[in-house]
């Protein structure tokens, strides 16, 4: 497998499409540098596999290649008239076949933007979030208790 570049994206996706797949990839494959809170997407209509090239510059080779394998499953799902979609049973058994990841990891970039950090008083589960939690009106998904703000090292701010 040749190293991905932002130039040679195309022939990396149609070679992971032979090797892993056994399938041909007869589409488009490009890099979005719009795309925020996700790896990569399929856009089913007109067939093309989008990439984040942040990614790749980032994370590097191996999460990228990763990425490109799970759009792939969506891609050659579709193509065959199968379930492509997330929750769909055969998508999970082609990710598992395929080694492909359910998702992707976070950007470095991304984790120094969570700046809030709030703790459930009742079962201690940690919510991290970009932008403040009104805490007079929200309380702990999973268990309904009180949350309370905390500093970036875990303590409980009075």
């Amino acid at each position: 497998m040749r190293e991905i570049t932002m130039q040679n994206l195309q022939q990396v996706v149609e070679e992971i499409s032979v090797d892993w797949f056994h399938k041909p990839f007869k589409d488009t494959a490009r890099y979005n540098n719009r795309l925020r809170t996700t790896g990569g997407r399929y856009l089913p209509g007109t067939r093309v596999i989008e990439i984040n090239p942040k990614y790749l510059a980032e994370l590097g080779q191996e999460e990228t290649i990763g990425i490109i394998k799970h759009e792939l499953c969506h891609y050659h799902l579709h193509i065959e008239g199968k379930g492509y979609g997330h929750r769909d049973p055969e998508f999970r058994e082609l990710l598992k076949r395929t080694k492909s990841p359910r998702f992707c990891s976070m950007l470095p970039s991304m984790k120094e933007k969570q700046l809030y950090t709030y703790i459930c008083s009742k079962c201690g589960h940690v919510y991290k979030r970009k932008k403040a939690v009104n805490l007079r009106k929200y309380g702990c998904g999973k268990c309904g208790g009180k949350l309370k703000k905390t500093d970036k090292r875990g303590l409980t701010e009075a």
